[in-house]
């Protein structure tokens, strides 16, 4: 089983922007009505759909209001990409930090509303029952 989330969304061209420019996504996939696109390395996708579209149900019409959802991208260098987001100046949601069961991330936007929390997980976590943080 594979999943790709999908964000409904009217600013298909500056989420395609933000994220090949601001996190090296390339893109698998794009008409005039629909955008995939992949993580580095292609271990991810996700999608991005005009709403009110004719050749889509109705139940996949409405746009995202820009509330109530996150990624997470786990990278091997948290710091560095901190680093080249700041230096592109796209404004920080959550500063960089380190959490107390060790995990460091930082948070941005993307032009929908989507919080992205940026982390590099710690190796060895104390046994909390609930790992992610949500923004």
């Amino acid at each position: 089983m594979k999943m790709n989330a999908g964000v409904i969304t009217r600013k298909l061209a500056a989420t395609k922007e933000f994220y090949t420019s601001v996190l090296d996504f390339g893109v698998t996939f794009e008409n005039d009505f629909y955008l995939l696109l992949h993580t580095p390395g292609h271990t991810a996708e996700i999608s991005f759909l005009l709403p009110g579209h004719a050749s889509q149900q109705p139940f996949f019409q409405q746009p995202f209001q820009g509330k109530g959802m996150y990624l997470t991208i786990e990278v091997d260098d948290v710091d560095k990409l901190y680093a080249a987001i700041k230096k592109k100046k796209i404004p920080i949601k959550i500063a960089l930090r380190d959490e107390p069961w060790g995990d460091r991330h930082f948070a941005i936007e993307d032009p929908n509303g989507v919080g992205i929390d940026i982390v590099k997980y710690s190796p060895v976590r104390p046994p909390y029952p609930f790992y992610y943080l949500v923004i």
